[in-house]
């Protein structure tokens, strides 16, 4: 959001108040925090402390290397919602000198300085970070009037809450000469966010829109460190985007806080802020395999189900988990939980005759009540559904004529839909595609009084919350999994989300991945896509190159709106494609898996921009068409029918995973690759653990296996193996037996 017209004035109707000086500095009575007092003029005399504002600026340390700030013009109101920290606790000292006062966690140091003019800045191990200064920390008011776009996107338009915000808090951190910003959750744009304006609000906009189904308020810096403002609702970025210096964050009310978070990697700062804000957990062996779906409109039933489910069998292409998308339901009653009879009439024997078959079953679900659903009169006559502020249900006819939207909010209403969930888990479903969670409205009331506006991007957490707490209650910790389109701060703790709603084309497959790379930056650790895209029917090409970019992920599905996704509908040469990547990523299970299970002790995720494995590499910085599978592997999507591709090495021997052949890196390539082939390329002195099975994710990883070694390093190494099962064993290879 833009205050601010040019350096010198503000917007029509903007009016501007700043902190200018650290009038006064305490340490909190625990010794472990600091209080400033920063009135919005320059104190000169006793006249000036009179009618007028101040801040009160409070740091302290909610974990070891991480600096807490909270800005607060009045404190006497309720405090705004924040996120769940399960990982807080105290950790900074603080020190008082004659010239200002410091707050120290780990190598982090805070220091304000006394007086004039207004000076806060971070430090680690005696190096600046950044800092907030003159202009930066303030506190603005809108007249009725003020030209200045208040950033609210998607379908919450329709629903505008009472009264439009009229006091904001933001503050703005310095940004040095060739600083670089990344994350702020799944955006489709360009992976660097230098130069645009991000506004965290979760919107259904799809992936060729600045819009964003997980929006996450955290960023990472090139020089280091990390910034999470911690509030759910509307918080508005311009990341060197009108002050050019400089990241400014805003958000409406009275108090602003926010997080500094060292590092002195991209992967430290991840782990911290994992740490504080939730590590995504350990997913199942067999959620890695291919999942395959119904699609969304098309025309299917069981016997549709078993013919696709015998074709793959027949042609040899493995398949793990089969989803039943929205039609399993009955059209008008989403979401009644209850099989259609007319197509589905013996659901309890096809869901025993999928498992008799080894699969796993998923089944798709949102978290509204469509008015014809015998549910919303059961849901509304408790009080289950978000009202309005007279007390009757609200509802609209987007998605499912006259829906109603379940409050999760109330602990009651959570346990009922948790109920339907358990149900159809003792009936044989084993995960739940967590569709939605985006479309909420503002003109609501919910049940513990929560803001609206605060409530619009928490939502999606609390929906995902109550569904994946059902299944690592029912399934145990470890086989809990889901399919979940929207997140905010800490849905890293409840994998697999997938990346929404794209295009069948090549564009739409490159901004993609840009979404998965911007989320990883944002600590999630695991992430999928619709193979093909959603929107549209891919041709055989696109079809063909994204199969291969889609198996080398942790998640692999197929998936489309109003065509099916199996790959003979293409052409032969697709199952070929199809058959060559699921089976290579079956042999490559036991690395996979491993760099899952290091994601949920480190937080670090699986797939890795170049810039996140590589931070001192100037090359690395933009990268977005690439990516490091774990810390081992490079992937390179092919982004073109001709089969061309230019993707960049880093220093060392890399070797083709496919080929075997060894090139130099250091620079950019460019290579054609059949619809057989991709750029995957092992990283020098490598040693990848080979599974010795094509046909399942899930097997015994250490029966059969082999360490493939790699040019490129010397001594010997250790690679820890996990089978699904748990057993664990640390083997050694000599880097100079290379085997590739």
């Amino acid at each position: 959001m833009k205050f601010t017209d040019g350096f010198w004035q503000l917007r029509p109707g903007v009016a501007a108040l700043y902190a200018q000086e650290a009038y006064d500095i305490w340490p909190t009575d625990d010794s472990a925090g600091l209080v400033v007092t920063a009135p919005t003029k320059v104190v000169a005399g006793r006249g000036d402390t009179l009618n007028r504002a101040t801040l009160t600026v409070a740091l302290s340390s909610p974990a070891e290397g991480v600096v807490r700030v909270r800005i607060a013009h009045h404190l006497g109101g309720a405090a705004p919602r924040s996120f769940d920290l399960p990982g807080e606790s105290s950790a900074g000292e603080t020190v008082l000198d004659a010239t200002g006062g410091e707050l120290r966690t780990g190598s982090l140091v805070a220091r304000i300085e006394q007086g004039a003019p207004w000076s806060l800045s971070f430090s680690s191990n005696g190096r600046r970070l950044t800092g907030s200064g003159a202009k930066a920390a303030g506190y603005m008011t809108l007249a009725d009037d003020a030209q200045v776009d208040p950033g609210i996107v998607g379908n919450a338009r329709a629903g505008t809450p009472v009264g439009r915000p009229r006091t904001f808090v933001h503050e703005q951190l310095d940004l040095g000469v060739g600083e670089l910003v990344y994350g702020l959750g799944e955006r489709f744009g360009p992976l660097v966010k230098n130069g645009q304006t991000v506004d965290i609000w979760n919107a259904d906009g799809g992936t060729s829109s600045e819009q964003a189904y997980k929006n996450v308020p955290f960023y990472i810096s090139s020089r280091g460190y990390g910034v999470l403002v911690n509030d759910p609702g509307h918080v508005s970025f311009e990341i060197g985007s009108e002050a050019v210096e400089r990241v400014q964050f805003s958000v409406p009310g009275e108090v602003l806080e926010y997080f500094v978070i060292d590092g002195p990697t991209p992967k430290d700062v991840l782990e911290r802020y994992t740490a504080l804000t939730g590590r995504p957990p350990v997913v199942p062996a067999w959620s890695y395999g291919l999942w395959l779906s119904t699609s969304f409109t098309t025309d299917y039933d069981e016997a549709t189900v078993t013919s696709f489910i015998d074709e793959m069998a027949r042609r040899e292409l493995p398949v793990s988990v089969f989803h039943f998308d929205c039609f399993w339901m009955r059209e008008f009653n989403w979401c009644d939980f209850e099989w259609d009879p007319r197509v589905f009439p013996d659901p309890d024997g096809m869901l025993q005759r999928l498992h008799e078959r080894d699969l796993r079953v998923s089944v798709w679900i949102n978290p509204y009540i469509g008015q014809r659903s015998p549910l919303f009169a059961e849901a509304a006559s408790q009080g289950f559904l978000v009202s309005r502020a007279d007390g009757s249900v609200w509802q609209w006819d987007l998605w499912q004529a006259g829906m109603g939207l379940v409050d999760f909010t109330n602990p009651d209403a959570t346990r009922w839909y948790q109920d339907k969930l358990r149900d159809l888990i003792a009936q044989g479903v084993d995960c739940f595609k967590t569709d939605f969670g985006e479309r909420i409205p503002l003109d609501v009331e919910y049940f513990d009084g929560s803001a609206p506006d605060r409530m619009h991007n928490l939502y999606t957490h609390l929906y995902n919350k109550a569904v994946y707490d059902v299944l690592v209650e029912t399934r145990g910790e470890g086989e809990a999994v889901l399919f979940a389109r929207s997140a905010t701060t800490g849905g890293q703790t409840m994998p697999v989300h997938w990346g929404g709603d794209s295009t069948s084309t090549f564009p739409s497959m490159a901004e993609t991945l840009r979404g998965g790379l911007s989320l990883a930056l944002s600590g999630f650790a695991h992430w999928s896509h619709d193979i093909g895209g959603f929107e549209g029917t891919p041709d055989a090409t696109v079809f063909k190159r994204w199969t291969a970019f889609g198996m080398l992920g942790t998640h692999s599905r197929f998936h489309g709106s109003q065509s099916y996704r199996v790959p003979w509908q293409f052409d032969d040469e697709a199952v070929e494609v199809t058959r060559i990547f699921t089976r290579l990523k079956m042999r490559l299970m036991p690395y996979l898996f491993q760099q899952g299970l290091d994601a949920a002790a480190t937080g670090v995720p699986v797939m890795r921009p170049m810039v996140l494995e590589f931070p001192d590499d100037p090359a690395a910085a933009y990268l977005d068409r690439q990516y490091m599978l774990g810390a081992d592997l490079l992937v390179a999507p092919v982004f073109s029918e001709s089969g061309e591709v230019e993707f960049y090495l880093p220093a060392g021997d890399w070797t083709s995973l496919l080929t075997g052949a060894t090139v130099r890196g250091g620079g950019w390539r460019r290579e054609t690759h059949g619809f057989d082939s991709i750029p995957l390329y092992a990283r020098p002195g490598a040693v990848i653990p080979w599974g010795a099975r094509s046909d399942r994710p899930d097997y015994d990883y250490l029966d059969g296996l082999t360490l493939r070694v790699f040019p490129g390093g010397e001594g010997e190494a250790e690679v820890t193996v996990t089978t699904p099962d748990g057993r664990s064993e640390t083997l050694r290879a000599d880097r100079g037996d290379v085997t590739r």
